[in-house]
């Protein structure tokens, strides 16, 4: 999952963003709206943490430009002012939720991860195939009964491939699921990651290499 985060206090902006992928997402910050906004054209992003009180562009043009561009992206909106008043005005520009400063990191966590489930088709927090069987809430993964220790890239990697049900992810496709812009260490990010994630997955693998298109998980026994 991909998110944006949108915040000009530089040490909540972190904070978030530091939070975020530990917990295995890829998070891209900007710090004002107009730099969100140029984000937003250039990449594809599942959820928007936006904060209402923005310089250069406020919070509520952001988030009327991502309606009026039809983007896929959900919004959830931040602001200190917690009145009714503001919650409704907040909705009625297109956020799809609302979140109070201050916050407790797990309310956000959560309330992004909701939200990422809408912009995706619905899949049920436990997915298995090929004897894997990942836990998207608890965020563990087992195999065969087996718990394995997976960086949060390695998990986001697997989720990724894991959500496709046996298609095939292109190599720019998991790239920008998993990782944040900086695009200078990303080609070869991929291909340390998979070897590292297919190690530990043990033997016989089940992230299979298509030649020319990209990765998949195949079924072992059933798809060779």
């Amino acid at each position: 999952m991909r998110v944006l985060v949108v915040e000009d206090e530089a040490f909540l902006a972190e904070m978030i963003a530091d939070g975020l992928r530990r917990d295995a997402l890829a998070v891209d910050v900007a710090a004002d709206g107009l730099e969100a906004l140029r984000k937003l054209q250039l990449g594809e992003y599942d959820v928007l943490v936006l904060d209402r009180d923005l310089p250069g562009l406020h919070g509520d043009e952001v988030c009327r430009q991502v309606v009026r561009q039809r983007l896929l992206t959900r919004v959830l909106m931040l602001t200190a002012s917690g009145t009714v008043r503001d919650r409704v005005d907040g909705l009625g520009l297109g956020a799809d939720d609302y979140l109070t400063k201050p916050f407790a990191y797990d309310e956000l966590l959560a309330r992004v991860l909701a939200l990422g489930r809408r912009v995706r088709p619905a899949l049920p927090p436990v997915i298995e195939r090929g004897g894997i069987v990942l836990d998207t809430a608890r965020r563990q993964v087992s195999r065969d009964g087996r718990r394995l220790a997976l960086s949060r890239k390695e998990f986001a990697v697997l989720e990724t491939l894991m959500r496709a049900d046996g298609a095939v992810v292109g190599h720019d496709d998991l790239i920008e699921q998993v990782w944040e812009e900086d695009t200078s260490y990303r080609t070869n990010a991929v291909r340390v990651t998979l070897s590292k994630l297919r190690t530990k997955m043990g033997e016989p693998q089940v992230v299979r290499t298509v030649p020319g298109e990209g990765y998949r998980i195949a079924d072992v026994g059933v798809d060779r």
